[in-house]
């Protein structure tokens, strides 16, 4: 499924079909996570609660596990939840927000990576390397590193947690067993404004729901979706507080031909 019309046809399906995407995730981008899925046509579920996890993960469609604003007890509640969704065989997607920036919070990821094998990894360069094991300081969660300086531990990651492992950055990479997508949609006006990547780990969640059999080109699909719609927003915008509305409006309006138009990828194997 490496088609534009294929990968428009994958957001027609979450426009028309609406699944429900549970995410724990962190305070600062709970809204925006949440109207970014509404505009994309799904629905988002936001619970923490640890005695709803078994019920909320029996519903959706697939987790979405974001560490952003992390504590003990949302800790819990996250394994629970990637517990549930395994056996109830629901995608779970990982973003391991600042990854590196703690102890704590490193020990956590890998706690939790442990405990159940994620469906999809999505982090910046400076998570993906901290998960990895490399002998890194993050600043929190923002990236010190290129995106490509991470596609080795993308790949170690990958093999790992039999996974596909997304690397977002100025290019996208996403990883699988033996291939590697290269988005090139986006804009540097993205990275200043907060949550975006979250966002991106979200819409991942709703694309991985309606492929789980083609994970590796589902997450291509979102991650297009998500690059595209960031260039028109661009266009009608005149910083980042109109960049934020324009970009929901053109997640909402985004049709075939600018993804046929605009998507620019470009694969490699290993």
């Amino acid at each position: 499924m490496n088609s534009s019309v294929s990968r428009y046809n994958a957001l027609h399906c979450v426009r028309t079909t609406h699944p429900l995407v549970h995410n724990i995730t962190n305070y600062v981008v709970m809204n925006w996570t949440a109207n970014c899925l509404l505009a994309v046509g799904a629905s988002p579920l936001m619970s923490h609660a640890l005695e709803e996890q078994e019920a909320m993960t029996q519903i959706c469609h697939a987790l979405v596990i974001n560490i952003g604003t992390l504590d003990a007890p949302w800790a819990a509640s996250m394994k629970a939840a990637m517990c549930s969704a395994y056996k109830n065989d629901k995608p779970i997607i990982f973003d391991p927000v600042g990854a590196g920036a703690s102890a704590f919070r490193t020990q956590t990821c890998m706690s939790l990576l442990r405990s159940t094998s994620p469906t999809v990894i999505r982090g910046n360069a400076s998570e993906i390397l901290a998960l990895a094991g490399h002998s890194y300081t993050s600043r929190g969660v923002d990236s010190n590193e290129d995106s490509a300086a991470a596609i080795e531990a993308a790949k170690k990651l990958a093999q790992e947690f039999q996974c596909v492992v997304c690397v977002s950055g100025h290019i996208d990479y996403i990883v699988s067993a033996k291939h590697i997508a290269c988005v090139h949609n986006g804009h540097e006006m993205m990275t200043r404004v907060t949550g975006m990547g979250c966002a991106a780990t979200a819409l991942i969640g709703a694309f991985v729901a309606l492929q789980p059999d083609s994970v590796f080109e589902a997450v291509q699909s979102a991650m297009v979706v998500t690059g595209v719609a960031g260039e028109l927003a661009l266009h009608h915008s005149h910083g980042p507080g109109t960049f934020q509305i324009h970009y929901l409006d053109a997640l909402h309006n985004l049709t075939e031909k600018s993804l046929t138009r605009m998507q620019r990828i470009t694969y490699e194997s290993f």
